[in-house]
C-alpha cells in the first residue's frame, strides 16, 4: 500500500534529535514559556526573515489571535469585513466569525484554486478592513495588483499560511510577505509538530505584544491581565521538535517539488485536470498535489483497488456547511466545481522514486 502520508516515516527521519531533546525537557522541568518556545521563535523568524514570530497553540488560533490583536487595537470592530477566498479550508472562515467579523467570500481562480485577486475590488466596502489571502495546497497566492489593492483601500493583509511554510514569491517568503501570517504545525503540515502547535509572524512591534498577551490569559504580567485572553500557548517539547524538523524544511520542500515536477511532466492521461504551473512558478512547497477529475469518487476507489491511497481536500466548501447556514445560499460556482472535483495524490518527501512511478503508473493507466 502507498500511503498517502506516513507520518511515522517521516518522523523517523529525526527521530534521535527528536528523541533527545524530548529528554531534555523533560529533565529540564519547565514545560511552558520556557526557553525552547523562545529558541523556536527566534529560529522561525530568522528562517521567515520577520521581526517577530510568537508561538501558539494551534493555526485556528493564529489567525483568531491576529484578527483579535486588530481589534483590541482599535484598528478593527465587530461587524467589520475580511475579504477571504471562498475557496480554503473552514479554519480561514471560523477565525473571522470567531472574532464577530464578517467573511466576504469571493470566488477562486480555476487554475490556481487560490482567491482571484481580480474579483476583490468589487467587494471592497467601508466595512472592509482585511484581506485575508490562504496559500493553499502550498501554493503562493500574492501579486503586485494584491499590495497595490491594499494600499488604495488602506487594508490589512493576513496570510493564512497554514499550508505554504517555505514557499516564496520573489525572493520573499510567505509569512513575511502580508501584515501578518498564521502558521499551523498541524502533524502532517510540511513542518509538523507531533502535536497541535501553530505560531503568528509580524513586523508589528504592537500587534506581537498583544497577540503574546492576549494568547497568556490576556496577562502581560503574572496575575495582571489586560485583556479577556485566551490560553493558546506552544508548549516546550513541541518547540523543541519544530527547531530539530525547521533544520530540513528546505530540503524536504525541495523533495515536494521534485515528485510534482515529475507528476506534471509524466502524467499524460488526458482525462486528468493537473494543477497549472509555469515554471517561473514552481517556488511553491506542495503541502498538497490536488489533481480535478469529475468523478473522482470512482476514480478513488479504483486506487484503493491498486494499493494506492488518495484523500479529497475537500469535499464540502465552507459557505455549504451547516455550521454556516447564513451562508448555504451564497453561490461560487468556481469554488464548489473545484471541491467537487479534486483528489490529492500522494506527495511527501519519504516518498522513493518507485512509489512516485507507481502513483503516475495507476493514473496513466487508469481506463476513463
Amino acid at each position: 500500500m502507498i500511503t498517502f502520508l506516513d507520518l511515522k516515516k517521516i518522523n523517523q527521519k529525526y527521530a534521535e534529535d527528536l528523541k533527545q531533546v524530548a529528554v531534555e525537557v523533560i529533565d529540564s522541568g519547565r514545560y511552558l514559556l520556557g526557553e525552547r518556545v523562545k529558541q523556536f521563535e527566534a529560529d522561525l523568524k530568522e528562517y521567515i526573515r520577520v521581526q517577530h514570530a510568537i508561538g501558539v497553540g494551534n493555526g485556528l488560533d493564529a489567525l483568531r489571535l491576529i484578527l483579535r490583536g486588530y481589534i483590541e487595537m482599535g484598528i478593527m470592530q465587530e461587524g467589520d469585513e475580511i475579504i477571504v477566498p471562498a475557496n480554503t479550508y473552514i479554519a480561514s472562515i471560523l477565525a473571522i466569525t470567531e472574532n464577530r467579523l464578517k467573511p466576504v467570500l469571493v470566488e477562486a481562480d480555476i487554475h490556481t484554486y487560490n482567491l482571484d485577486i481580480t474579483k476583490i475590488e468589487k467587494q471592497i466596502t467601508e466595512k472592509t478592513k482585511a484581506i485575508m489571502v490562504v496559500h493553499l495546497y502550498g501554493r503562493v497566492c500574492w501579486s503586485e495588483e494584491l499590495i497595490e489593492l491594499a494600499r488604495k483601500y488602506k487594508l490589512k493583509i493576513i496570510e493564512d499560511n497554514a499550508q505554504a511554510i517555505g514557499a516564496q514569491w520573489n525572493g520573499l517568503k510567505t509569512g513575511a510577505l502580508g501584515d501578518a501570517a498564521g502558521f499551523s504545525f498541524y502533524p502532517a503540515k510540511n513542518l509538523g509538530a507531533l502535536g497541535d502547535a501553530g505560531a503568528v509572524t509580524t513586523e508589528d512591534e504592537e500587534l506581537a505584544k498583544v497577540i503574546r498577551t492576549i494568547a497568556n490569559y490576556g496577562s502581560h504580567k503574572k496575575y495582571e491581565n489586560r485583556f479577556q485572553g485566551l490560553n493558546s500557548r506552544m508548549d516546550e517539547i513541541q518547540a523543541a521538535f519544530l527547531s530539530v524538523k525547521l533544520k530540513y524544511i528546505d530540503t524536504d520542500n525541495q523533495r515536494r517539488r521534485e515528485i510534482a515536477k515529475y507528476y506534471l511532466e509524466n502524467c499524460h492521461n488526458e482525462n486528468i485536470i493537473l494543477p497549472q504551473c509555469p515554471e517561473d512558478e514552481l517556488e511553491h512547497v506542495w503541502h498538497l498535489f490536488v489533481i480535478r477529475y469529475k468523478d473522482r469518487e470512482k476514480l478513488q476507489a479504483n486506487f484503493i483497488e491498486k494499493e494506492l491511497q488518495s484523500m479529497i481536500h475537500y469535499p464540502i466548501p465552507p459557505h455549504k456547511q451547516e455550521a454556516y447556514k447564513v451562508l448555504n445560499a451564497l453561490s461560487f460556482p468556481i469554488s464548489e466545481k473545484i471541491h467537487n472535483e479534486v483528489l490529492s495524490l500522494p506527495i511527501s518527501p519519504v516518498m522513493v522514486n518507485e512509489e512516485v512511478e507507481n502513483v503516475l503508473t495507476n493514473i496513466n493507466d487508469y481506463d476513463f
